[in-house]
């Protein structure tokens, strides 16, 4: 049921950095945020039967669900959300986070988030929202590893 692909890049570091690069292309906030938007219509087809309340992340103002499978050896993560933004949001923490052993998942702090400046750039809601979502993702890798 899981979708599994590998990982773009080879580790969670890498990916980060690859995400600031390619971020850095855009001169200006209007463009990075197509950009994120283009990213979140990329997502792979979400099955509405894993729309349930058990994959639901809380904090955030729009709906996402959030639907980890495999083991600590490698944690794949399908993820959504009724905003495109926030589904952009997703494609880069799947791109950091997905199809890595639990405990990188654990050990990787989401330095993209500043180096493409996004903390200054979100809303207090959107914010939130992505904490959220990491929050989510590194409770999954804890789980997986317990």
């Amino acid at each position: 049921m899981s979708v599994r692909t590998e990982p773009a890049e080879a580790s969670a570091e890498a990916a980060q950095a690859a995400i600031a690069e390619e971020f850095a292309f855009f001169g200006d906030w209007t463009e990075r945020y197509q950009y994120l938007i283009d990213l979140g219509r990329k997502l792979p087809p979400f099955p509405d039967a894993l729309k349930r309340d058990e994959f639901k992340v809380s904090g955030c103002q729009s709906q996402v669900w959030l639907v980890p499978s495999g083991d600590a050896q490698r944690l794949d993560f399908q993820a959504i959300s009724d905003s495109s933004i926030v589904s952009g949001l997703i494609a880069l923490l799947l791109r950091v986070y997905s199809g890595r052993p639990a405990a990188e998942i654990i050990a990787t702090e989401p330095r993209f988030i500043e180096a493409i400046g996004l903390a200054r750039h979100l809303s207090p809601t959107r914010s939130n929202g992505l904490a959220a979502m990491l929050a989510k993702v590194k409770q999954y890798a804890q789980e997986a590893t317990a």
